[in-house]
């Protein structure tokens, strides 16, 4: 279990995170997630102990992490892959990590088979492809066998099939009953793997939820109807005290009704025997969701032609 009480992180005059307290539990995937310059980074290096907080704590099973013997037996993290010593083979780098933390050296094996590398224990880092580097990265974190996890953009550079087998291992992970906490500006990705969601923006806790009550309570639900008999179903959507409102997506003619009525509509257009052309329930994904939350807390934002935000 990682705990944040109070986290603050302040450089000069500027604050990169304020006041930050929650806590990532084990037994499932906790997704960490905010805009540039969100402060998620910082808190992961304070989490880490690479950054020392202004003012709060950061605990890691009950301690500060500089309090820990042998941290990689109980966290490992993967924050920049590529920090790797371009003299030493993968086999080595893990080797070093491994005696510096009391490892058994079978288990530098075990982690390379396990990531894919197992064939160029014998190379140089330096001579990786981006997705190769991800994966020795992964396996660092995974070499002490710990029971809390951290991962900063983990799928970075990976194939579909690399995307699919880090989402597996981070499921089966929380499985285990270890904490997961893992980062990602890949929104599509993230809604298939995580359980539970940390959002800050501007260094401060915006949302800290399930998966499924931050969609809920953030994105619109709506269901769009469409029939060729228009005003008839004007009066249907008014006899059942349904508000409709023209559709600005999908086909023209179709009307949306805030919510899931797809069994109310159903069944008065069945009685009615008015014929529908569609009959569906929407509901937003993690990315407009998350959009709708953090767009008053985006610091850099891109503009189109003509001078205008996009």
């Amino acid at each position: 279990m990682i705990e944040l009480a109070g986290l603050t992180k302040r450089y000069g005059p500027r604050t990169a995170v304020r006041d930050l307290s929650c806590v990532i539990r084990p037994g499932q995937v906790t997704g960490f997630l905010g805009p540039n310059g969100a402060g998620k980074s910082t808190t992961m290096r304070m989490i880490l102990g690479l950054d020392r907080p202004t003012s709060g704590e950061a605990r890691v099973e009950g301690r500060p992490y500089a309090r820990l013997t042998e941290p990689l037996t109980v966290i490992g993290a993967l924050l920049e892959a590529r920090a790797v010593h371009p003299g030493r083979t993968a086999y080595h780098h893990l080797q070093c990590l491994a005696q510096s933390n009391g490892i058994p050296a079978r288990r530098i094996g075990a982690v390379l088979d396990l990531v894919g590398l197992g064939e160029v224990a014998t190379k140089r880092p330096r001579g990786f492809s981006l997705g190769m580097g991800q994966r020795l990265g992964i396996a660092s974190a995974l070499l002490g066998d710990p029971r809390i996890l951290i991962f900063d953009e983990p799928v970075n550079g990976l194939d579909p099939e690399g995307i699919h087998w880090v989402r597996n291992l981070m499921r089966r992970l929380a499985a285990d009953g270890r904490t997961v906490f893992v980062s990602s500006h890949l929104m599509s990705e993230m809604a298939l793997t995580a359980d539970h969601l940390i959002v800050i923006g501007q260094g401060e806790l915006l949302a800290d939820t399930s998966m499924a009550r931050f969609i809920e309570e953030n994105a619109r639900s709506f269901t769009r109807v469409r029939s060729p008999e228009t005003e008839g179903l004007r009066d249907l959507l008014a006899e059942a005290g349904l508000d409709a409102t023209e559709s600005t997506e999908g086909t023209a003619g179709a009307l949306e009704v805030s919510g899931d009525h797809t069994a109310t509509i159903g069944e008065r257009a069945a009685e009615r025997r008015l014929v529908l052309h569609e009959l569906s329930h929407h509901r937003a994904s993690l990315e407009e969701a998350f959009m709708r939350l953090t767009r008053e807390s985006v610091e850099y934002q891109a503009r189109g032609a003509g001078g205008t935000e996009s």
